[in-house]
């Protein structure tokens, strides 16, 4: 008997001298706190720092801001954990280069920097894709390069990541986090949940990524520039087996940041709102997209309740970004399956209903979708190219898109101006724009 407890204690003590400890920082990434104004800086240890620190400033670490760290366990069989930190960086300077690294007394990060944006007239530069995963991310070297060199202001990903954060007990998850630090460290990142996100109620998303909001909340909205940006979780609709309430309370939150997007749009004219599976699309599969009565665009089946193609229509949004779909498509403005183009020559001036772009060929290892043979007539430009898109927001009259082709090297394969001289509801919105939410829009 003594043996065996000589054999056991030696053992236990061999693995507490032998384990591996981790306060180095890493996944470092960036995101907007509930301005532009803000930046919330967020990274993981696997050991418990206690204590999470960023020091930043123009020229030099001369600023420390402090924050904390939460304990995430992964739902996984092995409920591997980390601790995820958050720390908010507040009133930076406009129009400014900001260094900073961030960690603890235990261990430092290296050194990133960001650029904040003009207090005025600034012309957001985004790059906006979905669908990228740890494996067969083919657009990810040119994002990093093009981050780096100072050409967007943030990044929207329209949903899917890592294929997935949860695999391998979240090991995929780590991995992907730590590719996407050489974007996401220098550039904010924006999100909005996907399908493969949604493994113990999206935890693992809702968990990585510090939107405004907080982990609570698979929504947002933030006004970039002349823009209003919202994200949403389309995801509500098809899992629906954590219950109703928070379809309903997306609905009920939207509906109201719309009014107060409508009141506000001698500031911020465009109405931009992404979510992660789309209302149409004509790729040649059985996803929801395909159908006629898509639960996303018309709500849920037999009660028609909650469908957001009627509400975004209502309340005149401008353009609508999407992903899920492996390929890029550029609709016609759309509207219960009708074209609304401004004009013949010029479908894209004064257009009479919403805008669609689906993004979601960044790359990820499920490969690339197919096309219906027949185009629909409201399908305006079709690519199976990885590659992601560039909205550049030039004033309250033009926005800009452009769809790159990795597998072309970079090139340009799309484009289109937005043009509007007036924003706001559209010719058969159906509300009462007389009533006192309403009226002074």
């Amino acid at each position: 008997m003594w043996l065996l407890s000589f054999v056991f204690l030696f053992t236990k003590l061999s693995l507490v001298q032998n384990q591996i400890v981790w306060y180095q920082p890493e996944q470092v990434h960036l995101a907007y706190g509930d301005s532009v104004d803000e930046i919330v800086v967020t990274w993981s240890t696997f050991n418990d720092t206690t204590e999470s620190i960023v020091e930043y400033g123009i020229g030099g670490f001369i600023l420390t801001s402090k924050g904390a760290s939460k304990l995430f366990v992964d739902g996984g069989d092995q409920k591997r954990a980390q601790y995820i930190h958050t720390v908010r960086l507040a009133n930076l300077t406009y129009n400014s280069r900001y260094e900073y690294h961030c960690g603890s007394s235990l261990g430092w990060s290296e050194a990133f920097w960001f650029q904040t944006p003009p207090e005025h007239n600034w012309q957001p530069h985004l790059a906006i894709f979905g669908d990228m995963g740890n494996e067969n991310a083919q657009s990810l070297a040119r994002l990093q390069e093009e981050a780096q060199r100072g050409l967007y202001d943030a990044i929207l990903h329209v949903g899917d990541f890592a294929y997935d954060m949860d695999s391998q007990n979240a090991e995929v998850g780590d991995a992907f986090m730590r590719q996407i630090q050489a974007v996401a460290a220098y550039l904010p990142y924006m999100t909005c949940p996907g399908n493969h996100e949604e493994k113990y109620n999206f935890s693992n998303y809702r968990q990585r990524f510090s939107m405004p909001g907080g982990s609570d909340s698979l929504m947002f909205s933030i006004n970039v520039g002349p823009m209003h940006i919202i994200s949403i979780s389309t995801e509500v609709y098809y899992f629906l087996n954590y219950g109703i309430k928070q379809l309903v309370f997306q609905y009920e939150w939207l509906e109201a940041d719309l009014i107060k997007a409508n009141q506000n749009r001698g500031k911020q004219p465009w109405i931009v709102v992404m979510g992660h599976r789309p209302m149409y699309c004509s790729n040649s599969n059985t996803d929801d997209c395909t159908h006629h009565e898509t639960l996303t665009r018309v709500g849920l089946p037999f009660l028609h309740y909650f469908g957001l193609e009627q509400l975004l229509y209502d309340y005149g949004v401008d353009l609508e970004i999407w992903a899920h779909e492996h390929s890029y498509e550029r609709l016609w403005p759309i509207y219960n399956y009708q074209v609304f183009n401004g004009s013949y020559e010029q479908p894209y001036v004064n257009p009479g209903a919403p805008i669609h772009i689906v993004t979601g060929s960044a790359g990820c290892k499920e490969g690339r979708e197919d096309f219906n043979a027949t185009r629909p007539p409201w399908s305006a430009f079709i690519s199976r190219d990885y590659g992601y898109t560039r909205l550049k927001a030039y004033n309250a009259t033009h926005l800009y898109l452009e769809q790159v082709s990795d597998d072309k090297q970079g090139a340009v394969i799309d484009s289109l101006w937005i043009v509007k001289d007036k924003h706001g509801p559209y010719q058969f919105s159906q509300l009462d724009w007389t009533n006192n939410d309403l009226k002074n829009v």
